[in-house]
């Protein structure tokens, strides 16, 4: 039996070959899977997993992220981040709204307080940036809070002040 995980850090897709009794996989026969094209739906039980959930957009925009650090590297404040990117999703036409005030609902009612996310792309991506040496768990609540919050399902996290990458984390509630 194969059974498909995602690496939360990457995104890639993880084969793991074992029985359903095994508690621990067996290291021996793991396959990271870098796309759809490598994997084989004869090889699992079942249908073959879908897509992402707006595979394609967040692709794109960590594509900007990317090219984003590798420019303009660390060191920088936020600020500076997130104009670069503004100008970056402006050159691959990726469609978004800088420091979006979203509405809080709770039980299905509006609350009088807002949030603003830095970036919200295609209209239902939230896209947080940090600076800071490392992403902590409360960057990651922050942004899952957020997407509870204004009912939205995918948020993407980017730090740039890791001095030897760039910190992302994709988020689905």
């Amino acid at each position: 039996m194969f059974c498909v995980f995602i690496c939360v850090f990457c995104g890639q897709k993880i084969l793991k070959k074992g029985t359903q009794n095994s508690q621990r996989p067996d290291t021996e026969k793991t396959q990271i899977m870098n796309d759809e094209r490598n994997f084989d739906p004869k090889d699992e039980h079942g249908a073959k997993p879908s897509q992402y959930i707006l595979e394609d957009e967040t692709y794109a925009i960590v594509g900007a992220a990317l090219d984003v650090y590798h420019r303009l590297g660390t060191g920088f404040a936020e600020p500076v981040y997130q104009e670069a990117l503004e100008i970056e999703f402006g050159l691959r036409n990726i469609p978004f709204e800088r420091e979006k005030w979203l509405q809080i609902s709770y039980k299905g009612r509006e609350l009088k307080k807002q949030y603003k996310a830095d970036f919200l792309c295609y209209g239902q991506i939230i896209v947080e940036l940090k600076a800071q040496t490392a992403m902590s768990s409360i960057d990651w609540s922050q942004v899952i809070n957020y997407l509870k919050a204004s009912n939205l399902r995918v948020g993407l996290l980017f730090n740039f002040g890791h001095p030897r990458w760039l910190e992302k984390k994709r988020l689905i509630v």
